[in-house]
């Protein structure tokens, strides 16, 4: 039998509707000679469209195949130009569609892998083009004709054959993975230990058995290299707690694509950071990821943000917590875009600093969720964030015994505002912000963070300032008045308190000889590089980004892994002195000199149960006595009362006085 080596089906069109619904064009294959389709001999080559629509980005277009096969052809691709016009995608095109502008025309590698089709299957049958507008409601388009071509020249696939990083393996049996919900598959992990090769045959050795999958991320679905959300759960669809990686055993997790963020580092990187200041943040692990036989890239294995021992380790709040102070906590507050599921929540009473526009602030349910949560448990919570806010607004905001002090845990601030300002995270403090609350009986203070998605800060935002070192970013209001998600009152009114900036001051400077010292940093950030040297290559064939324009990457584009890198490192080197140079507060460092003045003292010196003040004093002056941790643990307005200092423990202290405008600091020491 003779084999025709190249053979066209050509379909219609019709109008792509602008309703948020995906809309399917066929075609029928006959008699196709041979019907089997495979990588070696003959199979699927090429497909062409012909299309007219607007934003060429809005659109997410596939190939389903008879086996009902999915392949990527592009999604998020051509910003606010339009049209695809006679365009049309084969594997063993030179330019991927990403390195195109529309208006397109001409051959380009897709998205995906058209070899997925060649799997095997008996090609006669109907295929189909499925197109999806991702952004309803905006603009229409009309698809005029396409058409597939098979031959003897078939697509193959861009097989992983081994990895220096841990390979992640999901089979969902050919299903498209959705938004929600979640879906069943099959997950298997190979690792063969630090040093050793996996190779893609080897037995999942590290986890092998069922999860329910989907997708996850806001504006991150937009991008064509997805995150996913999944749960571990054995045969019987319970969720099943399990090591992932050497990670702590539980049974929500994420994977993470990091696709705009060029370096793949900065979520890892932040969370490293904030867990070596001394809170939980998200541990991850890196991988390559295949999913339903197709090569997806360099993902983080990562663990999602939930009351557990292991991560948010606060009381658990039951049903029947409704009273006393099982009430009390805890509770995980967010705030956040008003986007996908369990997005209830309230409304501050408090406007943000800047509201020309009518923003708000918007504080979200994450634990207990929104269905779970019972209506004592919401006033509860919503009525101690009102206090809280309500305290800060007044005029007493700073008083030691009354003022907001009792409300929040003040260092979990500071270092959450100094994660945030050396990121220069143009997301910050108004989007991706968790709080937490625990029991009055194990502390029962706001404690704000687990930080979370930075993969758009350290200069990878090239709008609102996000691409420059210098300036705030708490002060993202001031930059971008009109945005609708903003910044709460808190931050400016922090930094109007000597105690907050005071601290603030300190632990800078200690951070500063310690885990954010300039040479600690890219330390980090080249171990990760040569980490990922291998694998990173293999991700950009995949997606070839490098040198191209992905939102919001500023300009100049690294063209290559090693510039993204270096990028970054002279980026952290300007911001920190930046910052060097304007973090705010005072800080009475031990290594210094006592700063005396004939009219001011405090005695006795040692003390033992309590300090006197001799000396001139006004309504603000105070002292502030901090440990040797910059940790301040005294906080009194000056009077002629005296001060007690019977509940320090024996040791050296070092104290500030703010009096009429001016600080005077010294060594105390506590007997």
């Amino acid at each position: 039998m003779s084999v025709v080596t190249s053979q066209t089906f050509s379909g219609n069109g019709g109008q792509i509707p602008d309703d948020g619904n995906a809309i399917e064009f066929s075609i029928l294959v006959q008699n196709l000679i041979p019907s089997t389709i495979d990588t070696a001999n003959f199979g699927l080559e090429t497909i062409c469209i012909n299309l007219n629509h607007t934003w060429d980005a809005d659109l997410d277009i596939r190939l389903i195949a008879p086996d009902g096969t999915s392949i990527l052809l592009t999604s998020g691709i051509g910003g606010s130009g339009q049209n695809y016009s006679v365009t049309c995608f084969n594997n063993h095109a030179t330019a991927s569609i990403m390195s195109g502008h529309a208006p397109f025309n001409g051959t380009f590698r897709p998205l995906g892998w058209l070899g997925k089709a060649n799997n095997g299957q008996n090609a006669n049958g109907t295929w189909k083009l499925r197109i999806l507008d991702t952004y309803p409601w905006a603009d229409t388009g009309i698809l005029y004709d396409w058409n597939i071509t098979f031959g003897s020249n078939p697509s193959g696939l861009f097989n992983l054959y081994s990895s220096d990083i841990p390979i992640i393996v999901i089979n969902s049996n050919q299903l498209e993975i959705p938004d929600e919900p979640k879906i069943d598959a099959m997950m298997g992990i190979i690792h063969n230990g630090q040093g050793n090769l996996n190779f893609i045959n080897d037995p999942f050795n590290d986890y092998s058995g069922h999860i329910a999958i989907e997708m996850r991320g806001s504006s991150s679905q937009y991008f064509p290299k997805k995150s996913y959300a999944f749960e571990t759960r054995d045969e019987f669809g319970n969720n099943n707690n399990v090591n992932l990686l050497g990670l702590p055993k539980e049974n929500d997790w994420l994977l993470i694509a990091n696709f705009t963020d060029k370096s793949l580092m900065r979520n890892s990187f932040t969370y490293d950071k904030a867990r070596e200041m001394g809170y939980w943040a998200p541990r991850s692990r890196y991988c390559e990821l295949v999913i339903n036989g197709e090569y997806l890239g360099v993902y983080s294995l990562m663990e999602s943000v939930k009351l557990d021992d292991d991560r948010i380790d606060i009381a658990e709040l039951l049903p029947d917590s409704i009273t006393g102070d099982a009430l009390t906590g805890g509770y995980i507050l967010k705030i956040d875009k008003w986007t996908g599921a369990n997005n209830d929540g309230w409304q501050s009473a408090f406007l943000p600093p800047i509201h020309s526009n009518g923003q708000t602030i918007f504080f979200m349910y994450h634990y207990p969720k929104p269905d779970i949560i019972v209506p004592q448990q919401k006033a509860y919570i919503q009525n101690f964030i009102n206090q809280f806010e309500t305290t800060l607004n007044g005029n007493q905001f700073n008083d030691p015994v009354n003022g907001y002090y009792q409300y929040i845990d003040i260092q979990s601030f500071v270092d959450y505002f100094i994660i945030n300002e050396l990121a220069k995270n143009v997301d910050g403090y108004r989007l991706s912000t968790f709080l937490h609350k625990d029991r009055d009986s194990r502390g029962g203070k706001l404690t704000i963070g687990p930080v979370w998605d930075f993969d758009l800060a350290y200069r990878n935002a090239d709008y609102c300032g996000g691409d420059d070192y210098t300036g705030w970013a708490y002060k993202f209001g001031n930059v971008c008045p009109d945005d609708g998600y903003q910044i709460p009152f808190w931050w400016d009114r922090l930094l109007e308190d000597s105690v907050f900036i005071s601290t603030l001051s300190c632990r800078w400077q200690n951070l500063r000889i310690s885990g954010l010292d300039t040479t600690t940093i890219f330390n980090h950030i080249d171990s990760v590089a040569l980490y990922l040297q291998q694998a990173q290559s293999r991700n950009f064939y995949q997606w070839p980004i490098l040198g191209i324009y992905i939102w919001p990457n500023p300009s100049p584009l690294a063209q290559n892994y090693s510039e993204e890198i270096n990028g970054l490192k002279k980026w952290f080197r300007n911001r920190l002195h930046w910052l060097d140079n304007n973090m705010p507060g005072f800080c009475p460092n031990v290594s210094l000199d006592e700063t005396v003045h004939k009219n001011i003292r405090i005695f006795p010196n040692p003390a033992v149960d309590y300090l006197f003040f001799d000396g001139p004093y006004c309504k603000t002056s105070r002292i502030v006595i901090y440990n040797l941790q910059n940790i301040p643990v005294v906080q009194e307005m000056l009077t002629n009362q005296p001060i007690f200092v019977g509940h320090l423990s024996s040791g050296m202290y070092v104290y500030t006085i703010e009096n009429d405008g001016r600080h005077f600091n010294g060594k105390l020491v506590i007997q």
